[in-house]
């Protein structure tokens, strides 16, 4: 939950990391029904799409129980887990501070829930997502690890001007990230999981691209902020990405200071490809606003 082009402070009652208390005595039943609706109809899609990790995650939390979760209440189950804990945001927060909570475990979420009206698609990232969809994947030790990483990766790349580039990185992992297990893709990215369209699309559409996952190819690879995507790499497990965050992206950073962006629905004679897609999807012009979040 990351945006450039702040030019001010946090907005009025936050604090200077830009957390605000979750209110949650302030939600109203209407609220709590919609989270009680999107949660029951992802739980009963998820299982045999979703990855183990998620699933236990998710196991671990309730995040069901009667409507919209109490931070205070699931903080205290993550930090046994994992140590990390979830702090609300009034939304979008600058980069350096997205980067600070990660890099020192701190997730930061939206505390307002769509209308009932949106279930199907919200610009915004609202707590729907941010919760359900990534704080699942915080319960696991290895996946936990590669967030804080993210975060002081995240902190240099600012330093070093690649910001562009290590934002592809979280895209194409923690929200639209696949996984391959013996039974099959499985999905762990959050943008994918909280959305009741994206969970089928991503594994059954023959229309993206899958593609095997190789750091310097996600780097160079831009994405969709507004639809489907059109390529979605896969990972072989977590321990993956926590091994791609134990090297020294510097020279990385080097070489693609002189590489030029791939097409989005490229592929190339070096990829490992799981999926041809037909790109139908895209060529057919698409929908607008077809995630969740």
């Amino acid at each position: 939950m990351s945006a450039d082009g702040f030019s001010s402070g946090p907005p009025p009652g936050a604090a200077a990391d830009w957390t605000i208390d979750q209110g949650w005595e302030n939600y109203s039943q209407a609220e709590h029904d919609v989270w009680i609706t999107l949660y029951e109809r992802q739980a009963a899609l998820l299982p045999g799409r979703a990855c183990d990790e998620f699933l236990r995650g998710l196991d671990a939390l309730d995040l069901h129980r009667s409507g919209i979760p109490d931070f205070r209440r699931i903080n205290d189950e993550l930090q046994r887990l994992t140590g990390w804990s979830v702090v609300a945001v009034p939304g979008l927060v600058p980069d350096d501070v997205f980067f600070d909570h990660l890099a020192n475990r701190r997730f930061p979420a939206g505390q307002f829930i769509r209308r009932p009206d949106q279930l199907d698609y919200l610009q915004e990232p609202d707590i729907f997502h941010d919760v359900f969809g990534h704080v699942p994947m915080l319960t696991d030790p290895v996946f936990a690890d590669y967030m804080q990483a993210y975060g002081r990766g995240g902190q240099r790349a600012l330093g070093l001007g690649r910001l562009a580039n290590l934002a592809r990185l979280y895209w194409y992992t923690v929200e639209f990230g696949l996984m391959e297990t013996p039974q099959g893709l499985r999905i762990y990215g959050a943008g994918i999981v909280s959305s009741r369209t994206e969970s089928i699309f991503a594994l059954d559409d023959p229309s993206p691209n899958r593609i095997g996952f190789e750091l310097e190819r996600v780097m160079r690879t831009p994405y969709r902020i507004d639809d489907f995507q059109q390529v979605y790499f896969v990972i072989p497990s977590i321990q993956t990405l926590q091994a791609v965050t134990l090297r020294d992206f510097g020279p990385l950073y080097d070489g693609l200071a002189g590489a030029s962006d791939l097409g989005i629905a490229e592929i190339t004679s070096a990829d490992r490809v799981i999926t041809a897609g037909t790109q139908a999807y895209a060529k057919t012009g698409g929908r607008l606003a077809s995630t969740d979040g």
